[in-house]
């Protein structure tokens, strides 16, 4: 016989199994509120790094265009170089898209050879460009706002990501919409036009690109030394003026 002892303990076994149940369904939702709370940081995080990347590719590029107008200037204070005179060949000889640097002669003009203008080659950072494309230096466009109306010296990064561009936009104060080079070109042409890979004649046209903005209206901020412009082709394109003129 069940006598009435054994009752309540059975109910005391009961009431206890319900009570540790209850413990671990709390305990459920408290692990589940830390995954989603954890999930959710980490998401935040990895945006927080993207922007943070793109901050830091910016000021690379910055500062390696800093670092190219002052080769120029440099060159231009202590060689007499004219400035038709300027050349960008790679510092490897195995690279001669600018031309062989091992036959020059004359390295007081070479931006990157410590004879001249003394500038480190550096590729372009990862991730900011839709195809792997070198610097390019051209003297075939008159940046707006800049000297007169001759062809300045520019270097050019091209096909950059419209992320990159609006970032760097911003931060030069064209902050109402990415500037349009409407011209007849464009400031990046490929190999037409580099700047420094014929023989003789004048290396800046004497019909420059104006981006088609005599009167600047699609630039918020002039002159503009250093900016990023979005062509007819759909293609973004960094700049920095190393010579005005």
């Amino acid at each position: 016989m069940i006598d009435a002892t054994d009752n309540q303990r059975a109910g005391k076994s009961r009431k206890g199994e319900r009570g540790n149940i209850l413990f671990m369904v709390l305990i459920a939702i408290v692990l589940i509120g830390t995954l989603t709370a954890v999930v959710s940081n980490t998401g935040n995080d990895n945006a927080s790094i993207d922007g943070e990347q793109l901050a830091i590719r910016v000021s690379e590029v910055q500062r390696y265009a800093g670092e190219l107008s002052r080769a120029i200037t440099f060159i231009q204070q202590n060689s007499g170089i004219s400035e038709e005179d300027y050349r960008f060949m790679n510092p490897d000889p195995s690279v001669t898209t600018y031309g062989d640097i091992s036959s020059d002669t004359r390295m007081e003009r070479q931006i990157f050879d410590q004879a001249g203008g003394a500038a480190n080659y550096r590729e372009p950072p990862k991730g900011i460009q839709n195809s792997a494309l070198d610097w390019e230096f051209y003297g075939t466009s008159n940046m707006p706002g800049v000297g007169t109306s001759a062809a300045d010296l520019i270097a050019v990064l091209p096909d950059v990501t419209q992320q990159f561009c609006e970032k760097v936009n911003s931060l030069n104060g064209q902050t109402d919409q990415i500037p349009e080079d409407s011209g007849s070109e464009c400031i990046y042409s490929g190999a037409t036009g580099r700047f420094g890979t014929i023989g003789s004649g004048s290396q800046f046209s004497s019909s420059p690109n104006d981006l088609g903005n005599d009167d600047i209206d699609t630039f918020t901020h002039a002159p503009a030394m250093q900016a990023c412009v979005v062509c007819d082709s759909g293609q973004y394109h960094f700049y920095q003026v190393l010579l005005a003129r």
